[in-house]
């Protein structure tokens, strides 16, 4: 697993790379979250870029390393990951660029919802496929790039948006053939690379102040109930299922 963080010409780029599917586990998620902060706090820095290798964005959470834990405590720690890393996506100083490929799925939603700017390829999808694994959680997310009912019809029944609709919807800025995205991206952030630094983190502390929604407060809440879903049993049984590679049986 690599998490890594490179400052050139003023643009930060944190890079995930964890193969196969860069699901994360606790500590990459909390990895992340350190240099992306860190990336923020660097006053070289104007902009950063979030990009992944490999053929998807993000698979969300690594439910191998959840179901190989005993007790709570990767269910725990992985709620605290994920709201660790998505806050500092939406805290960092600079504004933050995601350069998505393939798959962006579960908490890479909450990563790409969180984010300022979003260029995608044209392979990129977008889904929460909580449901089926007995979770909740990033519909605060998927909520700042769909509309509403969408994002409801999204989360019931985990199903998938492409890069084309968001861009329908306004969310994603520009979506490009695959071989084009990192530059894309740092292009996006070049262009506000060359803008005032200090106008650039006043705008992006403006911006969250007059938000809507507060974000991590959404989340914290959606998370309560994954965790009410886990002392009931049936998260249990969706994560075995899928790690077994068999449909789930659920009695409640």
């Amino acid at each position: 697993m690599a998490i890594t963080l490179t400052v050139t010409d003023g643009i930060a780029e944190v890079v995930v790379d964890c193969p196969p599917v860069n699901a994360l586990t606790v500590a990459g998620w909390f990895e992340l979250a350190r240099l992306v902060r860190d990336a923020g706090a660097d006053p070289a820095v104007r902009a950063l870029v979030l990009r992944a290798e490999g053929r998807g964005f993000n698979a969300g959470v690594d439910i191998k390393e959840m179901q190989a834990t005993t007790g709570f405590e990767a269910l725990v720690g992985a709620n605290k990951g994920c709201f660790a890393a998505f806050a500092a996506i939406y805290d960092c100083e600079v504004p933050v660029i995601a350069a998505v490929q393939g798959f962006c799925l579960g908490g890479g939603i909450g990563l790409v919802g969180n984010a300022d700017v979003i260029v995608a390829s044209d392979d990129a999808t977008f889904g929460l496929p909580e449901v089926d694994r007995g979770a909740l959680g990033a519909a605060t997310h998927l909520a700042r790039l769909v509309p509403q009912h969408k994002m409801r019809a999204m989360v019931y029944l985990a199903e998938r948006a492409t890069a084309d609709e968001l861009h329908r919807f306004g969310s994603v800025y520009r979506v490009v053939p695959k071989g084009e995205l990192r530059d894309a991206a740092l292009a996006v952030a070049a262009a506000i690379a060359k803008k005032s630094p200090m106008v650039m983190r006043a705008a992006k502390q403006a911006l969250n102040g007059i938000d809507p929604v507060d974000v991590k407060k959404s989340y914290r809440y959606e998370q309560g109930f994954t965790f009410e879903l886990n002392l009931a049993g049936v998260a249990d049984e969706a994560r075995d299922a899928f790690v077994a590679k068999r449909d789930a049986t659920f009695t409640k």
